[in-house]
């Protein structure tokens, strides 16, 4: 029976655990989220975590300690350095597992797990720099699914409206004033 024990042993032995512990680590700190089950993501979690109260405090000790651990010289500096930085302030909860789907070989439910300051889209920052860029010069664009046309002419009344002088005056041309036709005429065209 193994009552007590609860971290989760993910079907490797301790030495191999505690390598794919460290690898993932490694990985999340490099990229700020990666995919994996949902079982290596609750596991890394709670690997991580202390990982990252450590890095709050930047002494040598505590250096010394996440390498110990990790053994990557470059994840340890960007953990210390900008991830510190950025979630120095939170008492906990440095990472996010979300629930994606299932994976199509052996259906084994998959994850996503990230830092949690480190989505602008989960915030709303995303968003609204996605509505600034599209609305370029404060005219809102509508937004189409063709790349060709819309694009070019668009782009082309943007650089024709940034290159004509701020000062001069456009005055647009009255519409020209149709002929009446005769019937005798209109009867020749047809």
């Amino acid at each position: 029976m193994r009552h007590g024990k609860k971290h989760n042993h993910l079907g490797r032995t301790s030495a191999h655990r505690k390598a794919l512990l460290s690898n993932l680590s490694i990985s999340l700190i490099e990229h700020k989220r990666i995919n994996t089950t949902l079982a290596k993501a609750k596991a890394l979690r709670r690997f991580i975590e202390p990982l990252v109260t450590k890095a709050k405090s930047n002494t040598t000790h505590c250096r010394r300690v996440v390498f110990s651990h990790l053994q990557n010289k470059e994840a340890v500096t960007e953990l210390f350095s900008t991830i510190a930085e950025k979630i120095g302030d939170r008492p906990g909860g440095y990472v996010r597992v979300i629930r994606t789907a299932f994976r199509n070989g052996d259906s084994a439910e998959m994850a996503l797990i990230e830092f949690v300051d480190f989505n602008p889209d989960y915030y709303g920052q995303g968003k609204v720099q996605a509505e600034t860029e599209s609305t370029k010069g404060g005219i809102k664009r509508k937004r189409s699914r063709r790349g060709g046309k819309g694009a070019k002419s668009s782009g082309a009344t943007e650089t024709a409206a940034t290159t004509a002088p701020a000062t001069e005056e456009v005055v647009p041309e009255p519409p020209a004033e149709e002929t009446p036709k005769d019937e005798t005429s209109a009867s020749k065209e047809e």
